[in-house]
């Protein structure tokens, strides 16, 4: 993989790539953790992660809440059928939402005209339809689609550099 610079990844940032792409430990020093396990000072580590940070490879550390135990038991993923000429100002008007995780473009196809995708989350299927029709007027979008999920059967983060 090169960066926009034109260099490549070094063993190590792909070694801590690999690391970072797991679950962090829940301490009040996950890097000093991730440097014993690596065999690193931690403060080789975070400036590895201030480096690739820096070179575009890493845009942000995120934490994973179990929605469905903090009372957030419905999700949908919302499909819309937006103009091509829109689909960025719409796109930005409905990822402002705060329930919103997710906001994808993709293209549309044949019988399935939608080109534009947020995941919602809510405390109850009506939350989620109600917020729906909150994000619709908002983006000025008329035609969309709830898909709600009723089981999860795999959610994991990516693992780069195995």
């Amino acid at each position: 993989m090169k960066d926009t610079k034109g260099g490549t990844l070094s063993p190590e940032e792909k070694r801590l790539i690999y690391e970072l792409s797991g679950d962090l430990g829940a301490s009040a020093r996950p890097f000093k953790e991730l440097g014993q396990k690596l065999g690193l000072p931690e403060e080789q580590i975070l400036e590895t992660i201030r480096s690739l940070i820096n070179k575009g490879y890493l845009r942000r550390f995120g934490a994973t809440l179990r929605h469905q135990l903090s009372g957030f038991t419905a999700n949908a993923m919302v499909a819309w059928k937006v103009e091509e000429a829109r689909v960025d100002e719409a796109g930005q008007a409905l990822a402002s939402f705060k329930e919103v995780t997710h906001c994808y473009h993709r293209p549309g196809v044949p019988g399935w005209p939608y080109n534009l995708y947020t995941m919602i989350h809510g405390s109850s299927e009506e939350d989620c339809r109600a917020l729906a029709e909150s994000m619709s007027r908002a983006a000025d979008i008329t035609e969309y689609e709830l898909l709600f999920s009723h089981e999860e059967h795999k959610k994991t983060s990516m693992r780069y550099f195995e």
